[in-house]
């Protein structure tokens, strides 16, 4: 049986925006320096944030202290958890 998606996560599309939008209040210039400053590849964030993977327990810790946000802020623009 198929589960039907809710409409409470966060689409492609508000991930990507969301992503865009948390780097420049942090002044990040591009996503080659934030791939740096994470430790993670330009192509895998990407997917994280396209939705097309899920990031690994061991990928989530640097992306939050990069971004600054909590994990459960992180999944949200993730689409992975339900949005409050």
């Amino acid at each position: 049986m198929r589960v039907k998606a809710s409409g409470k996560r966060f689409t492609e599309q508000e991930s990507t925006e969301w992503l865009a939008q948390r780097l420049s209040k942090l002044n990040i210039g591009s996503y080659e320096e934030f791939s740096s400053l994470v430790g993670i590849d330009r192509g895998t964030i990407s997917r994280y944030f396209r939705q097309e993977r899920r990031p690994s327990i061991d990928a989530v810790a640097p992306l939050c202290d990069v971004l600054q946000v909590s994990p459960e802020t992180l999944l949200i623009a993730l689409g992975a958890i339900d949005k409050k």
